[in-house]
C-alpha cells in the first residue's frame, strides 16, 4: 500500500497561513452541498479546520488544527490545537466530523480517519482524487513539479473511502467563478496564478521554490500577453466548470445520513 507524506505541517500553515482567509473564501455551491451532507448535525467537529471555511451555521462547531496562525484566523470560540491522528476528544461526543481538503496534510491519513470515525457518527471529508484526469493545465504545461509534490501526499480516492467507510462519493465540478482559491479554482482565470498572494494560500504552490514557480509564471505571462493561452484553450473559455476530481465523501455509522 501506498504511504503519503505530509507536507501540510503546522509550520507549513503558520508559515503560509497569515491572510489565508482573503483568498480561501467559502463558495456558496461547495457549501450547500457540504450543509446537506451534514444535515440534522446539531455538534460537529472540524479536523483541519483553519479559518474555518464550509463550518454550517446555526451548529455547535469544535474547530481542531495543529497550526495556531490557522486557529487565531477562525472566529469560532471552540477551537483546539491538536492533530487529526490523535482527536482529545470522548468516543461518540459528536453527532458529525468533517475535515475539507484536510486529509492529504495528515501523517497518517487512515488513523486520522479512524479518529474521525471514533468521535462521531457521521463523517464528511471533501478531498480531491490524485489519479483524476484530465488534469490542470498549470500542472501539464507549466508546472509539472506539483503533479510529484501531489501524488506524495494525497491519498487516492479509493484509499479514503475505504479508510472511512464511506457510502456515497459526490462529484463537485469547480465553477469558472468559483469563490475559494485552493488549486484548482482559476482554470478558466489564469491571469490570477500571477498574484503571488494567490500562489501562497495553495499549499502546493507555496512549497515549490521559487526558482521553479516564478519562471514558470513569467511563461504563462508571455502566454497571457500573446493570446497564445487563450488560444490553445478556447475549449475551457466556453465551459462554466469543470470536474477535475474534488470528490465529497460521506460515512454514517448510524445510517441515518445515508442518501
Amino acid at each position: 500500500m501506498a504511504s503519503h507524506a505530509s507536507a501540510g505541517t503546522p509550520a507549513t500553515y503558520d508559515r503560509i497561513g497569515t491572510g489565508y482567509g482573503q483568498v480561501r473564501r467559502p463558495d456558496p455551491r461547495l457549501a450547500a452541498l457540504i450543509n446537506k451532507a451534514l444535515s440534522g448535525a446539531r455538534t460537529v467537529v472540524n479536523v483541519g479546520a483553519g479559518a474555518g471555511s464550509y463550518e454550517p451555521p446555526d451548529v455547535e462547531v469544535t474547530a481542531v488544527d495543529p497550526s495556531q496562525v490557522m486557529l487565531d484566523q477562525h472566529p469560532g470560540s471552540r477551537r483546539v490545537r491538536a492533530h487529526a491522528e490523535d482527536l482529545p476528544f470522548r468516543d461518540g461526543v459528536f453527532d458529525a466530523a468533517m475535515g475539507v481538503l484536510t486529509v492529504h496534510h495528515w501523517t497518517d491519513f487512515r488513523r486520522g480517519l479512524r479518529e474521525m470515525r471514533r468521535v462521531s457518527r457521521r463523517q464528511v471529508v471533501f478531498t480531491w482524487d490524485p489519479a483524476h484526469r484530465p488534469e490542470l493545465w498549470l500542472i501539464d504545461e507549466y508546472l509539472p513539479q506539483i503533479r510529484e509534490l501531489d501524488l506524495s501526499r494525497f491519498p487516492t480516492l479509493s484509499e479514503v473511502v475505504e479508510a472511512m467507510g464511506a457510502h456515497t462519493v459526490s462529484s463537485f465540478p469547480i465553477p469558472y467563478d468559483f469563490t475559494d482559491g485552493f488549486q484548482n479554482a482559476f482554470w478558466r482565470r489564469p491571469e490570477q496564478y500571477l498574484e503571488s498572494s494567490v500562489r501562497h494560500a495553495s499549499s502546493s504552490l507555496a512549497e515549490l521554490p521559487a526558482d521553479v514557480v516564478e519562471p514558470a509564471m513569467e511563461r504563462l505571462r508571455a502566454d497571457l500577453d500573446s493570446g497564445a493561452w487563450a488560444e490553445h484553450h478556447a475549449d475551457l473559455l466556453a465551459r462554466d466548470s469543470m470536474d477535475y476530481g474534488y470528490r465529497l465523501l460521506v460515512a454514517d455509522q448510524s445510517g441515518a445520513g445515508r442518501h
